[in-house]
């Protein structure tokens, strides 16, 4: 039966080319992550994904944008003004890149509208500042309306040591999921 179901669900795919291995280059292989969870969600595969751009303690140089020292490095800039702007460029790239992801999902109709008023996804990382290591004052942005139940369009600034994991606690309770907690949350993320 799940063969069946397969074979059922491989011919209602959406055109799209299949990869023929992993991209050599960096901003290749992002693009094709991001495409493939696009399709994911589209074709309702899941509707959950999880991607890490750059691993925490990845070193890697992104010569495609000018950027020849290692991003981890990088990010020990020690208030070293060339070395903030070279971090700010791979932001910037990183951003870039994930922007078409949410082009891609805004472009996709599903119901009264589109794929991406039908998300929540969470863009940011775990360190506000890699120079010192802190993990409060988090750099987070979440696209998309969530059905409906999620205010787009809006800078919110929260208490510096609200926990990331308040956040995913709001967003379980739009999923349907009850939840009292989530790792060191302290209650739901409001004003979302």
């Amino acid at each position: 039966m799940r063969i069946e179901q397969a074979e059922k669900f491989s011919s209602a795919l959406p055109d799209f080319s299949k990869p023929t291995g992993i991209p050599k280059e960096n901003e290749d292989h992002l693009r094709l992550m991001y495409d493939l969870m696009a399709l994911a969600f589209q074709t309702d595969t899941t509707r959950i994904a999880t991607f890490i751009i750059a691993h925490d303690g990845s070193n890697r140089p992104y010569p495609n944008i000018g950027v020849s020292e290692g991003h981890h490095d990088l990010s020990h800039h020690g208030n070293d003004e060339e070395k903030k702007q070279k971090i700010a460029k791979i932001n910037r790239f990183h951003a870039t890149q994930f922007a078409g992801f949410l082009e891609k999902l805004k472009a996709a109709p599903e119901g009264e509208g589109t794929l991406l008023d039908n998300c929540m996804i969470v863009y940011g990382g775990a360190i506000g500042d890699g120079n010192r290591h802190n993990h409060d004052n988090l750099p987070i942005l979440l696209a998309g309306r969530g059905g409906g139940s999620l205010q787009a369009g809006r800078h919110v600034r929260y208490d510096r040591e609200m926990p990331m994991t308040n956040l995913y606690l709001a967003m379980l309770e739009r999923m349907g999921v009850s939840a009292e907690r989530v790792g060191d949350s302290t209650g739901k993320l409001e004003n979302i």
